[in-house]
């Protein structure tokens, strides 16, 4: 990780909206051996933080979705059952899972969503990261190249198939924690990704949206950005479909309710929709009267 200087780090940046701080961060933390937890709600740019760092530094990304089904022998490797008949426990019979293939190239291992990750695997992974090598039955001892990182990812709000992180990971890693990124950013983002429409003031006023259901009393779980990118990529198939404006009202909440509404979680006993809170929020957050491109030119009649 050495090779990563003010350029590289630059260039992340150039990738990344809004994230300085949280990049010199983990270049720091991997540049001085650590591992590191990224830990923030989704659409906080964690997993595009990772590949623009891996891409800029050449380092290989192996990837892992943490899930129940993640087993200690899917995440190490197993031997190969038909080779094991005939040529018996060789090293050239067994079949690297993504945790070995990372420890042998020295690659950073991305770990997205370590808290639904099953205890036992868990335990896997931390003596990885804890002795930078394996013993593995019947094969041996695995030992890390150089470079060898876990980077894990998590989710805090999600409680659904989740369990908490012991003090054993934490005590393992560098926490950095990813908040949603301001407005300002969140419109970047927004103008990026869906180009056209995400441009204009129907992504400004869909990120306005989508931040206000993160405040909104009867929600429990408010929209990530990718709300607001698709409701202004919707919105833009919409009004050709139709054959409106962009910026046409009825248009435009059908976008919304399409993006929105499956994004957010209503609190128990609101007594509410999402359909209806997406309904408020529309109405009151109107496209803007001062937005560059709503504008009347003074020196038209």
């Amino acid at each position: 990780m050495s090779s990563f200087n003010r350029a590289a780090v630059d260039a992340i940046c150039a990738d990344v909206v809004g994230r300085r701080n949280e990049i010199d961060v983990v270049v720091a933390a991997l540049a001085a051996e650590r591992h590191v937890l990224l830990e923030g709600p989704p659409g906080t740019g964690k997993s595009s933080l990772l590949r623009a760092l891996a891409h800029a530094s050449g380092v290989e990304l192996v990837f892992v979705e943490g899930n129940a089904e993640l087993t200690p022998a899917r995440l190490v490797g197993t031997f190969d059952p038909a080779r094991v008949l005939t040529d018996g426990y060789s090293a050239d019979v067994f079949l690297d899972g993504p945790l070995v293939d990372a420890l042998r190239t020295g690659s950073l291992l991305y770990i997205e969503e370590i808290n639904r990750v099953p205890e036992e695997t868990l335990n896997v992974i931390i003596t990885a990261m804890s002795e930078r090598e394996l013993n593995i039955p019947r094969l041996g001892r695995v030992v890390a190249e150089p470079g060898f990182r876990v980077v894990a990812a998590m989710n805090p709000f999600d409680a659904i198939g989740t369990a908490r992180i012991s003090s054993a990971v934490y005590d393992r890693v560098s926490r950095v924690a990813m908040g949603y990124q301001s407005e300002a950013e969140e419109t970047e983002i927004v103008a990026r990704e869906a180009k056209g429409a995400g441009s204009g003031p129907v992504g400004r006023r869909a990120v306005r949206v989508v931040r206000a259901t993160r405040d909104h009393s009867d929600l429990r779980v408010g929209s990530s950005v990718r709300g607001a990118i698709d409701l202004s990529l919707i919105a833009e198939q919409l009004a050709s479909l139709r054959e409106l404006d962009v910026t046409d009202e009825e248009l435009g909440l059908d976008a919304a309710l399409a993006a929105l509404s499956g994004r957010i979680r209503v609190r128990e006993g609101s007594g509410r929709t999402p359909e209806a809170i997406v309904r408020d929020l529309w109405a009151a957050n109107p496209l803007e009267t001062d937005d560059p491109d709503t504008e009347t030119d003074p020196g038209k009649a």
